[in-house]
């Protein structure tokens, strides 16, 4: 069944994403880059892959997060992102745009009956594996 299996990412809006990216550097040893920071995690039906979630503050006017007036978006990791939006439409779920994909994954936004967007997005965590590495035989 098509279905959310974690969290993908936290996004929230902030008057200066660099000095936030900083603090949260140097005060709780975030790996920041311009995005803002990459966690990884082991994948429980395949502990031996790993899995990727994303914090990024973005800046307070942004219109990433509309139709939603929220200051926060989350993120939800899914495993079949056609099928369930399928199911959401049939349910009446307000779907935002239409499902864009990337070398990384597929995304798409949905509302919550709360008024607060939701990110959907099915990974292609081998993507951010590769980047990984890179970063690791850089450092």
């Amino acid at each position: 069944m098509a279905k959310v299996t974690g969290i993908g990412g936290i996004f929230f809006k902030t008057s200066d994403p660099d000095k936030v990216k900083a603090w949260y550097r140097d005060q709780l040893g975030f790996n920041t880059d311009q995005w803002g920071a990459s966690f990884t995690f082991r994948k429980e039906e395949a502990p031996d892959k790993k899995g990727y979630l994303q914090w990024s503050p973005f800046k307070s006017d942004t219109d990433y997060f509309l139709p939603s007036q929220k200051e926060f978006m989350v993120n939800y990791r899914v495993d079949d992102i056609e099928a369930l939006v399928a199911r959401l439409k049939s349910s009446g779920v307000t779907i935002c745009d239409e499902i864009t994909s990337y070398e990384y994954g597929k995304f798409v936004h949905i509302m919550d009956p709360d008024g607060n967007k939701i990110e959907l997005w099915e990974p292609v965590d081998e993507v951010f594996d590769a980047l990984s590495d890179s970063k690791e035989n850089n450092d």
